[in-house]
């Protein structure tokens, strides 16, 4: 690999998406999906609440964001 560097590319993998929430006020529904609401990679989407509760709607396709690129450090032989 003749004249190549290393580079550190700092990258968002950003899902938009609807969390649809029963519940009693706004207070409530926030509180819902922040303790009870998430996504894991491997597992997808999840939630800790029942299903009359809560559902969702994201697309399977994140927004990509390339944040910032820098070249490592050479190293030393």
């Amino acid at each position: 690999m003749i004249n190549q560097k290393q580079y550190t590319v700092k990258t968002q993998f950003v899902f938009k998406g609807l969390f649809i929430v029963n519940a009693h006020d706004k207070k409530q529904a926030r509180e819902y999906v922040d303790k009870h609401c998430g996504l894991v990679l491997n597992r997808g989407i999840h939630s800790s609440l029942p299903d009359d509760i809560v559902d969702w709607d994201f697309p399977i396709h994140p927004e990509k964001r390339i944040c910032r690129i820098r070249v490592n450090n050479e190293l030393e032989h």
